[in-house]
C-alpha cells in the first residue's frame, strides 16, 4: 500500500472520512525555508498529497524577520517553477502560495505600511508566534489585521505552551473571531502528549476551523499517515472544517 493508503476496517468500524480537498499549511516550495530542499522533494511531496485525494495545496513558506526574510518577490517566482514542473509531470493538482507570518516587528511594519500580504484566500492570513511566550502585543496585532481587512488564521495553537497552560486565552481568541488551525501531525502525537491532549480538547469544544498538514519534508509523510488513522483525526473530521472553502 502507498504511504497514504486507506487501511481496511472491520464492518463495525466507522468508515474513513472523505479526503479533504485542500491542504492550507505546508512548506513545499524548494529551498526558501526549512521545508522541501529541492524540486525533486517538492514534487514527491505534492504527488503524495495528490494520491491521497487533495485537489489543491496552499503552501505557506515562513516569513520570519531574523530567519526567513521571504517576500512575494522570493516566493512567487519559485511557485511558478513548481507549477511548471507539476504540469510537466502530468499532475492536475492545483498549487497556490500564501505565507506563514511570524508575528514580530517586521510583520507589524508590513501592516502599518500596507505592504503586500500573501493570503490563503479572501484575505485569510496565516500567522504564528513563539511556542513558549505570548507576544505582549498579540491581541493588538490581530485587531490591527482585522482593521486592515484581513482575517487572521492562527497556526497550530495546540503547540503553544502559553495556551496549553491557560485554555481561557484560546477561548478568547476563538470568541474574538480568530480562525484556528490544528496541525494534522498533532493528532498522531508527533509533537508530544501535551499538544495531542490540547488538540483533543479543542476538538471537543469545537474550536477548530482548519486542518493543515504543516508538512515540511519527506520525513513527515510517515507521521502524517499515523495521524490520519488516529481517533482524534476521525473525531475532528466530524467538525465543519473550512478547508474546502479555499478551492
Amino acid at each position: 500500500m502507498g504511504i497514504f493508503s486507506f487501511l481496511l476496517k472491520s464492518d463495525s468500524a466507522k468508515p474513513e472520512p472523505m479526503p479533504l480537498k485542500v491542504d492550507m499549511h505546508s512548506h513545499f516550495l524548494p529551498g526558501i525555508d526549512d521545508g522541501a530542499q529541492n524540486m525533486d522533494e517538492s514534487l514527491r511531496l505534492l504527488k503524495t498529497f495528490e494520491d491521497r485525494g487533495y485537489e489543491k495545496i496552499i503552501t505557506t513558506p515562513h516569513i520570519i524577520q531574523d530567519l526567513y526574510q521571504n517576500t512575494p518577490d522570493t516566493i512567487l517566482p519559485v511557485l511558478e517553477k513548481v507549477k511548471t514542473a507539476l504540469k510537466e509531470s502530468g499532475s492536475k493538482l492545483q498549487i497556490h502560495a500564501a505565507a506563514e507570518y511570524f508575528i514580530d516587528d517586521r510583520f507589524i511594519e508590513m501592516l502599518e505600511n500596507d505592504e503586500p500580504i500573501l493570503t490563503l484566500k479572501d484575505n485569510l492570513v496565516l500567522v504564528e508566534t513563539s511556542f513558549l511566550n505570548e507576544p505582549a502585543y498579540l491581541r493588538d496585532v490581530l485587531f490591527k489585521m482585522r482593521l486592515k481587512g484581513y482575517k487572521p488564521v492562527f497556526a497550530h495553537p495546540e503547540r503553544y505552551l502559553y495556551l496549553q497552560t491557560k485554555k481561557e486565552k484560546l477561548e478568547e481568541l476563538f470568541d474574538s473571531g480568530v480562525y484556528l488551525q490544528i496541525n494534522t501531525m498533532s493528532l498522531g502525537g508527533y509533537y508530544g502528549p501535551p499538544a495531542l491532549k490540547f488538540a483533543e480538547w479543542m476538538i471537543e469544544q469545537g474550536f477548530v476551523h482548519f486542518l493543515g498538514s504543516d508538512c515540511h519534508r519527506v520525513k513527515h509523510l510517515e507521521p502524517l499517515e499515523k495521524a490520519y488513522q488516529s481517533k482524534a483525526y476521525k473525531k475532528l473530521r466530524e467538525l465543519p472544517l473550512l478547508n474546502d472553502s479555499l478551492l
